[in-house]
């Protein structure tokens, strides 16, 4: 199992994590009309980064010690700067929302598609073919 693991890399996390960020997009979609709601997105590359780091982290080795660098929230969510504001206090913007949602399906598609062909070549290195 350690060898699937490893040849799936870290497409497997991040395909959740775009999943993810689809969900968030679709809940931003959903409350466009909802007063005072706003709107949240994923930093995905951030999310990456700290599960990377987490691997490699700095553990304190006494209470008082203090942690390095800023902790990010475990699940990634930022709430987006809106380019207009909204009389009802709303920052969902659908233009922005929709070109984010379709860029975001996008990336999902890719790296699905790229562990497909990642798990067909080792199918077939495993059948000799």
């Amino acid at each position: 199992m350690n060898l699937l693991n490893q040849s799936l890399g870290i497409h497997e996390q991040a395909l959740q994590l775009k999943a993810r960020r689809l969900e968030v997009l679709a809940q931003n979609i959903a409350n466009a009309d909802t007063p005072h709601y706003k709107a949240r997105d994923i930093d995905f590359r951030a999310v990456l980064n700290a599960s990377r780091q987490a691997d490699t982290a700095m553990n304190a080795t006494r209470t008082g010690h203090y942690d390095a660098g800023q902790a990010l929230s475990p699940d990634g969510l930022r709430f987006r700067t809106p380019f207009n504001t909204s009389f009802d206090g709303n920052t969902v913007e659908m233009s922005v929302e929709q070109a984010q949602y379709g860029k975001a399906a996008a990336d999902y598609q890719a790296t699905l598609q790229f562990l497909e062909n990642r798990i067909s070549g080792i199918r077939k290195a495993l059948k000799g073919e």
